[in-house]
């Protein structure tokens, strides 16, 4: 008979055998219902870096958590771009289990037949998901994806070092950065710079749009201290660069750390996206990892995530709580009218996406 932890129940017998290890334990309530039928076995989790609430300042350690429950083992692996993720899903060295993708890639991936159809009738939690982040273009029927966060583009900037900038992308290619600027260290969102900046669309799919925002990339290099993804929040919390493209969910987390930076989203637009939770298809314990799946959709487990990454949450039990460290947060939450000009990234057709990966490398190396 299965051993099932009952709805609502805490964890606080279960803190017992922790007494002694070092880890601050966290009552939770659970609204979900999770059997223990897969104890001993394990799962491997391939997420971004920085993007699970981990334990870190007495947070919720979602794994941990995860672990105590069921009884099932999480091996956690981070990557840094979609790019790398894809590359070591298709590589196929490591079996994972679950991966977080962001929408275009989400798309290319349910294209070659790299992700398993998700039965979200079986995830008891699936219904906290907001009607808005359903349906969308990468996953339209729901059938590979269950979101996680939302965010959107901007621009951060070190007041202290530089006063205050022009609420435009043409920061980064301005002469008087010089040396204090960073760009994106992956050729979507990089290219997403300047493509902005050219009044382009994110998804073009004419070469001369690319090979234009390819070259406004190369005038803009020489004024760039370096390309970067998580390097980002050194150079960013210490004043080692000035000005920077990012997530805002980001920039939230590096703003604990430096109260001088400040954000906007450019004049000229900028890219929202989705990540999503999926199944690679070669997955070895998917009943595991739909246990997994409900269990991040937890509303005290999805509040952690969300205040911990400080990206804006799909999840209905997060944004309606005003105890939610970010509720209504203008820069994760705007009004409508503040909302700025955005575009999604959609999976481009293969001879275009191979176009401008070939440019990026040109760009790289100019």
């Amino acid at each position: 008979m299965k051993k099932i932890i009952s709805i609502f129940m805490t964890l606080a017998l279960l803190c017992l055998s922790l007494t002694g290890c070092g880890y601050e334990y966290q009552e939770l309530s659970l609204v979900g219902t999770y059997t223990r039928d897969y104890a001993g076995t394990e799962i491997t989790v391939y997420n971004w870096g920085e993007y699970i609430s981990d334990g870190a300042d007495g947070a919720i350690d979602v794994n941990r958590e995860f672990e105590k429950v069921t009884g099932i083992k999480v091996n956690y692996l981070t990557f840094e771009s979609n790019e790398t993720m894809y590359s070591q899903v298709k590589n196929g060295g490591v079996k994972y289990d679950i991966i977080i993708p962001s929408d275009y890639m989400i798309g290319r991936l349910i294209k070659e037949g790299e992700l398993q159809k998700i039965d979200t009738s079986k995830l008891s939690n699936y219904n906290l998901i907001g009607e808005q982040y359903k349906s969308l273009f990468f996953d339209p029927k729901n059938e590979y994806t269950v979101p996680y966060s939302v965010g959107m583009v901007g621009v951060i900037y070190n007041q202290k070092l530089v006063g205050d900038v022009e609420n435009s992308w043409g920061v980064l290619w301005d002469e008087k950065y010089k040396d204090q600027t960073l760009n994106f260290n992956n050729p979507r969102d990089a290219f997403m710079t300047a493509q902005m900046l050219l009044g382009q669309d994110l998804n073009s799919t004419n070469k001369d749009d690319w090979k234009a925002a390819a070259e406004k990339l190369k005038e803009g290099k020489a004024n760039l201290q370096s390309y970067v993804m998580d390097e980002v929040y050194g150079k960013m919390e210490t004043g080692e660069a000035a000005i920077a493209p990012y997530y805002a969910g980001d920039y939230l987390t590096m703003l604990e750390t430096n109260p001088d930076l400040r954000f906007f989203y450019p004049k000229e637009g900028t890219n929202i996206f989705v990540d999503s939770i999926c199944i690679p298809k070669n997955a070895k314990n998917k009943d595991a990892a739909m246990l997994y799946i409900n269990f991040l959709l937890e509303p005290d487990i999805a509040t952690a995530n969300a205040e911990y990454i400080g990206y804006a949450s799909p999840n209905t039990a997060v944004i309606n709580n005003p105890d939610y460290y970010y509720y209504q947060n203008e820069i994760l939450y705007p009004d409508e009218k503040d909302m700025p000009k955005v575009q999604y990234y959609h999976d481009i057709d293969d001879k275009i996406r191979i176009y401008y990966e070939t440019l990026w490398v040109q760009v790289k190396l100019y």
